[in-house]
């Protein structure tokens, strides 16, 4: 009976800060795309991918960005190869003669030079590399609306933010893993623009990101955050909130969402989230670590009465129950948060997703404690 109660006591605790994140949602302005069509661009962008093991995304990523609207002139496109082992680097080079840039990350890191920290390294390179005052990193299976930059130029000259968060979006395929993470990504974007607008906590993607140079080197850029392999995005984001409290803003504008591809399996999808989940300790935010802890605690919670229903067939009632009361309370939110990615259709599988998702939660955060993972072929410890 205590632990129904202490349950209970976690599931209001939830609502109420779903309740909040849906408001703040729903508070979040929609930067006018229209704004973009009279703007006249000056500033200078470099767009920096760091890839490893790409083949099969980098060419479409490339051809997205040549497309863009803003002015070649004022776009700098530096792709970091990052000790690949198959035709990445063959394939980028093709496009040196539309002023794409190729720098090898096996210049960089020395041979006997320790790190784990490969992508920071890669975007370190290029930023020293780099002519353009703003920086703009994604990813190399990203693709792009043809006005994607001209609006986060637009954007970053009418808000004066040093730091820009913008929107990534999954692109959803028929299998149910593509389903499964397009819901949870989507999620977990609504969270982003809800408290990065509210300013309750920090949270970005680095496929799309932009920031200023100036603002980069002023905060050392990665020094102190170096020896983790992730956080190249939420980690630089707090060493920035920090110097330039008032300087972090979210772009939620169509024109501005990011397109990615999902993970490729089951297991490459799981290793994703453990390293996603890695960097945890490393936040210095209390409210983020706060939240992260009860949001763990409640899908614990779920996941004992789940597992112990094998043994204590009564427990599946309560779990079930609970479970019902979760995806009320999530509801709303949710089904808003979809709505503007354009993935409503995914709202026919949220209910039917939540043991999935309880177990993924408390699986992938039992197995970040231990520090390891892998990713695109290297053991990371």
């Amino acid at each position: 009976m205590i632990g129904l109660i202490g349950v209970a006591v976690l599931l209001c605790l939830y609502g109420l800060l779903i309740f909040y994140y849906f408001r703040w949602w729903k508070e979040v302005p929609h930067f006018d795309s229209k704004s973009t069509e009279s703007f006249v661009a000056s500033e200078k962008i470099s767009v920096i991918v760091p890839a490893r093991n790409e083949e099969e995304g980098i060419e479409q990523c490339i051809r997205s960005l040549l497309a863009q609207s803003y002015p070649k002139s004022l776009l700098e496109i530096i792709i970091v190869d990052d000790h690949s082992t198959d035709e990445t680097a063959a394939i980028v080079k093709r496009y040196a003669e539309y002023g794409v840039q190729l720098i090898s990350l096996q210049d960089v890191v020395l041979p006997g030079q320790y790190t784990i920290a490969f992508k920071k390294k890669a975007i370190e390179a290029a930023i020293r590399k780099a002519s353009g005052t703003l920086i703009v990193t994604t990813d190399a299976d990203c693709t792009f609306h043809e006005n994607w930059l001209r609006c986060l130029a637009s954007f970053h000259r009418h808000t004066k933010s040093v730091f820009i968060v913008a929107p990534v979006k999954i692109k959803p395929d028929r299998t149910l893993l593509s389903g499964f993470q397009c819901l949870d990504f989507a999620i977990l974007q609504g969270i982003t623009a809800a408290s990065v607008h509210h300013r309750f906590h920090s949270m970005c993607n680095g496929a799309n990101l932009a920031y200023e140079k100036d603002v980069f080197q002023s905060v050392n850029g990665f020094e102190d955050i170096d020896h983790i392999a992730s956080g190249d995005d939420m980690l630089l984001m707090q060493k920035i909130k920090t110097r330039y409290p008032n300087g972090i803003a979210y772009l939620l504008c169509a024109e501005a969402v990011v397109e990615t591809q999902p993970a490729g399996g089951w297991r490459a999808f799981f290793h994703q989230r453990v390293r996603w989940a890695s960097k945890t300790g490393q936040y210095k935010d209390k409210r983020i670590a706060g939240i992260l802890l009860l949001v763990y605690l409640l899908n614990l919670c779920l996941f004992i009465l789940l597992a112990g229903s094998i043994w204590y067939p009564h427990w599946l009632l309560f779990f079930v129950i609970f479970v019902l009361i979760k995806t009320i309370i999530e509801w709303r939110f949710v089904g808003s948060v979809l709505r503007y990615f354009r993935l409503k259709q995914l709202m026919r599988w949220f209910l039917p997703f939540q043991p999935l998702h309880i177990v993924y939660i408390v699986v992938a955060g039992f197995f970040s404690s231990f520090k390891h993972y892998d990713w695109k072929g290297r053991r990371v410890r």
